[in-house]
């Protein structure tokens, strides 16, 4: 059985990982110089599978470029979400703070109008009562006028019996 070629293992999908483990095992199973390090290798394999290699780099690289604009995509959607939850946060709190600031004005305005109120109120009440004392005032010397009257009318009635011809009084 032949060893696939170059173009073979690049339209067969291989990965460089599993390029790079065939020239390992490759490179393990060759025959070692007696007295070395070295190892006999097929320089035509060992040349295919780096030509291999070389040829599934654009791909895995492609392939590595596409995962991660997918995950910029992805950061990028994330992070447009992310400021519009802010941004609608903001507005939420700026229109509650809004809302409490309408509510502490209707409060401020409401205790001014209290105020006002209980002011009027009370110079009402003043006025009414000064009012009410001038009145009764003036009662008081039309009261002492008309008690002088009476008194006067009464002695006059009373000075009137007096020279009544029985005398009696």
């Amino acid at each position: 059985m032949t060893a696939p070629t170059t173009q073979q293992r690049a339209d067969d999908g291989a990965s460089l990982i599993s390029i790079l483990d065939e020239l390992a095992a490759m490179l393990e199973r060759a025959r070692a110089m007696p007295m070395s390090a070295s190892v006999l290798v097929n320089k035509a394999e060992a040349l295919d599978l780096l030509d291999a290699a070389r040829a599934v780099v654009p791909a895995e690289i492609h392939a590595a470029d596409d995962i991660v604009a997918d995950a910029d995509a992805v950061l990028r959607r994330a992070r447009e979400q992310a400021e519009r939850i802010v941004a609608d946060a903001e507005a939420e709190a700026e229109r509650l703070v809004a809302g409490e600031r309408v509510v502490a004005l209707a409060n401020e305005r409401a205790e001014r109008i209290v105020a006002e109120a209980e002011e009027q109120a009370a110079k009402l009440a003043a006025d009414a009562d000064d009012y009410c004392d001038r009145r009764l005032a003036q009662f008081e010397i039309d009261l002492g006028a008309i008690t002088a009257q009476v008194r006067a009318g009464r002695e006059a009635l009373a000075a009137r019996g007096d020279r009544s011809p029985g005398g009696q009084g």
